[in-house]
């Protein structure tokens, strides 16, 4: 498998204010310089877009056949345990050539939970 051939979906819940978006544009922007290799498709739950269908598509129609999912949220609540579940399983039907997998919440990892320690103790 060539490097291109995966990719990594940043998921997140959408809102109605367009400003909230712009974290996850920089957040996938970083991704994107520091891994040129590897692309990078944002996707949302609702009210915004892409949606993870459209993200995962446009990842496999550029030949991506493995690709990770990864929530963007804080904890594992209930669009995550499911929501999110029902969206992936619908994905992997629809794309059963691509290799679909998705991590837990990035609040769920101890080195993101520190950097929000190590950002809180900044503001002291």
């Amino acid at each position: 498998m060539n490097l291109n051939a995966k990719a990594i979906v940043l998921f997140g819940h959408g809102a109605r204010d367009a400003r909230w978006r712009e974290p996850f544009d920089r957040l996938a922007a970083l991704w994107q310089a520091q891994h040129p290799q590897t692309r990078v498709e944002l996707a949302f739950l609702e009210l915004m877009q892409p949606s993870l269908a459209e993200a995962i598509a446009s990842l496999a129609d550029s030949g991506a056949s493995k690709i990770v999912v990864v929530p963007v949220f804080f904890g594992q609540g209930g669009h995550l345990r499911n929501d999110f579940p029902v969206l992936l399983d619908a994905c992997k039907q629809q794309f059963p050539d691509v290799a679909l997998s998705a991590t837990p919440a990035v609040g769920e990892d101890e080195a993101v939970l520190q950097a929000i320690v190590d950002f809180s103790a900044r503001a002291l």
